[in-house]
């Protein structure tokens, strides 16, 4: 999804537990078509492992003949991942992917060196409607593969491997957690899972990966007797093995990994560790250097008109 306008999110004013580094509130956005809240970055915390972008999309009620229609826009240097609760998105790429992206699978577009993509919602689902809520991230690639050949990957519903025992139900979308080890082979360490509580259920997160945090997505949880509702961040002190209870139904994410081996900077759709590349990419996008997107190469988003410079992801970021 191309990264639209959203304010810095807002730290929650609330104490927190022991176990909890930093509580971050997202701020919602109303784009029109859906209500977007954006937690990373924020302006207290960039980056979680090598999680650099995290929205929550929706939940939105889509009547018919309504949808969304992010228009073909560019990605460098970055993966993303999106993850869907309820509806369905149609993905198209330069690399000729045409893939309907749906709950419970997992979707790994790798830009690389460049790549371009639309989310748009098909002519069938617009005829009948739909509702959408899902999750989309955007990771940093380590240094030696950010100018990689772009992919796409997809993992159905049925291929996530799922814990589930007295209550929990994880599923995990990539890394290894709670005895499973997803299909998804990311070029970092990475955690990412899809956590689901019973009333009175509780689940350890082990400390072995070295940042980590959860994002509440239904429901309440309970952390050292500290209450967290839903569109939560929760930062989690490193190294620290905490247990997460539901007072009823819950639902949260779990994620993070190893930081990345240097700072990382953003600019728009941009991710780099080197600015000078994000300036190269801008001028490749307004020039029209970038791939097309076979099926939907009539449209594009241009590149915003600004004269700010690529920010590290640990110092500040641009929304355009």
């Amino acid at each position: 999804m191309s990264w639209t306008p959203c304010p810095d999110p807002v730290l929650g004013d609330r104490a927190s537990a022991d176990a909890i580094e930093m509580l971050i509130v997202p701020r919602a956005v109303d784009l029109g078509e859906m209500e977007v809240r954006r937690a990373l970055p924020s302006v207290k915390r960039q980056m979680v492992g090598p999680f650099i972008f995290f929205d929550q999309m929706g939940p939105a009620e889509f009547l018919t003949d309504q949808g969304i229609d992010v228009r073909p826009h560019p990605h460098i240097n970055l993966a993303t991942v999106t993850y869907l609760f309820e509806g369905e998105i149609l993905h198209r790429d330069s690399l000729g992917t045409e893939k309907a992206i749906k709950p419970g699978a997992v979707n790994w577009m790798r830009a690389g060196r460049g790549i371009v993509h639309s989310e748009r919602t098909s002519p069938e689902r617009k005829r009948t409607g739909q509702r959408l809520f899902g999750i989309q991230t955007w990771m940093a690639l380590p240094g030696e593969q950010e100018e990689s050949d772009p992919a796409f990957i997809h993992h159905g519903s049925d291929e996530l491997p799922d814990r589930k025992r007295q209550g929990v139900i994880a599923r995990l979308i990539a890394g290894d957690a709670f005895g499973r080890s997803s299909p998804l082979k990311t070029p970092s360490e990475t955690l990412y899972a899809d956590v689901q509580l019973a009333a009175g259920a509780q689940l350890p997160i082990d400390p072995a990966y070295e940042e980590r945090a959860l994002y509440t997505i239904a429901g309440e949880i309970q952390i050292a007797g500290d209450v967290f509702g839903p569109s939560q961040l929760l930062v989690l002190r490193p190294r620290d093995t905490i247990v997460v209870r539901a007072t009823g139904a819950a639902q949260f994410m779990v994620f993070g990994g190893s930081p990345m081996e240097g700072p990382r900077y953003i600019w728009w759709n941009f991710v780099s560790s080197r600015p000078e590349r994000i300036e190269q990419a801008k001028e490749e996008w307004a020039r029209g250097r970038f791939d097309t997107v076979p099926g939907d190469a009539e449209e594009f988003i241009p590149l915003p008109q600004t004269q700010d410079k690529p920010r590290r992801a640990t110092g500040g970021v641009y929304y355009p």
